[in-house]
């Protein structure tokens, strides 16, 4: 399902705050990502408002509440809306992350990490495909940022890994939120990209956040041994380790699609972010064009997957 996807360049996260000036400079934004819930239950103007955003620009629904990893099955009146939504959108695929946010009836609030046990992936693999059917668009897997990392079977890259021998969806990954990660619990996130199958990569998210460390992290609260955390804010620029993390995935593998996130601290300028959208468009176009695509029919033989 992930072989002849359209290449959609390089996007911005479609936010309240900038849609004047998304308005005002289409010609430099070459497709738009939507939070899901926004409009999955909208009432009709605001469905009509997205109707003319897919006017201008590939439009791409980025779930928070599907919930794929709870204990039971997405609930049913949501896949259904979804998937007429991404109908509705002509959506090339769509996306969640790798969490729950709801046990039983009580919504958490937060994308809550999943243990990481091969049953637990296993499981989860089976329902994204499930979700994939049902939907009738390739399925993308965002992988989370977490804080407290628990002691579990496997890697988070092992996790991601054993997810995706259980399923023919792709995966989003969040190039922010790997560095994040990478940062507060002490791995190399280039073995991360060693580990995982990056083939099925269809998009990337990137972003910045509130840095750690002895010169950062003034808001980022502390780790149980006092240091400083690194928190996944979206409110800031890309920082460098993004950009190289990007340039390395790009010369890995072949990508659909790069996807600017700012969710709040909005620059004055946007010019700051149509800077950010350009640079990743750059990156992307570095792949020679005789190297279309790195990624192998899923089903095919797969890499080892070493720890992180």
């Amino acid at each position: 399902m992930l072989t002849g996807l359209p290449a959609l360049g390089s996007g911005l996260g479609h936010r309240v705050e900038l849609a004047e000036e998304i308005e005002a400079h289409a010609d430099r934004i070459d497709w738009l990502e939507v939070i899901t819930e926004r409009f999955l239950f909208a009432p009709a103007d605001e469905r009509e408002r997205l109707r003319g955003l897919t006017g201008r620009f590939p439009v791409v629904p980025h779930g928070l509440e599907l919930s794929i990893g709870s204990e039971r099955e997405p609930d049913a009146a949501y896949v259904e809306a979804l998937a007429a939504l991404v109908a509705d959108v002509d959506a090339p695929w769509f996306s969640d992350h790798l969490s729950f946010t709801r046990t039983g009836s009580v919504d958490v609030g937060l994308l809550v990490p999943l243990p990481r046990t091969r049953e637990v992936a296993r499981r989860l693999g089976r329902r994204a495909g499930r979700v994939q059917e049902a939907v009738g668009r390739p399925f993308l897997l965002e992988n989370i940022t977490y804080y407290v990392d628990m002691a579990t079977p496997l890697t988070e890259a092992q996790f991601i890994t054993e997810v995706m021998e259980h399923c023919e969806c792709g995966l989003l990954l969040d190039l922010a939120n790997l560095d994040i990660n990478a940062r507060n619990h002490g791995f190399d996130p280039l073995e991360f990209l060693d580990a995982i199958p990056v083939e099925r990569v269809v998009q990337v998210h990137l972003a910045g956040g509130v840095d750690g460390g002895v010169d950062g992290g003034v808001d980022g609260g502390v780790d149980e041994e006092g240091e400083r955390l690194s928190l996944d804010s979206h409110g800031a620029a890309i920082p460098a380790r993004v950009w190289g993390l990007l340039a390395e995935l790009v010369s890995r593998t072949h990508l659909n699609a790069t996807l600017v996130e700012r969710d709040q601290n909005f620059p004055d300028d946007f010019g700051d972010l149509l800077a950010e959208i350009d640079r990743a468009r750059t990156v992307l176009r570095s792949r020679p064009a005789d190297e279309p695509s790195g990624r192998r029919p899923v089903g095919g033989a797969a890499q080892p997957a070493g720890g992180t």
